[in-house]
């Protein structure tokens, strides 16, 4: 089975990373030698590798199953209702006016 084909998305994201963060990683740790930058250069190919397989690949949508209606009312209970007095309606009306 053939590996599929990166997308323009993960090629920009996984690049952008790639650039911004070694830039960011050199300027923080104000390295200059040699074995420091390499480091930083693979934590950046690491870290843009990561973003860039992360990136959601179109027509990879989820799926979600819808539970039937009579399953679920199985599972409630009956609420009783609570008596209301008219002086209370009347006064959440006003509030909410």
């Amino acid at each position: 089975m053939a590996m599929p084909r990166p997308t323009a998305a993960q090629f920009a994201y996984g690049t952008c990373t790639v650039i911004l963060s070694t830039l960011a990683m050199l300027l923080l740790s104000q390295t200059s030698s040699g074995p420091g930058v390499a480091v930083i250069a693979v934590a950046s190919l690491a870290l843009g590798l990561l973003v860039a397989v992360t990136v959601p690949r179109p027509g990879t949508t989820r799926t979600v199953t819808a539970v039937p209606a009579s399953s679920r009312a199985a599972d409630r209970r009956p609420v009783r209702a609570a008596r209301v007095s008219a002086a209370a309606g009347e006064a959440a009306r006003d509030r909410a006016a």
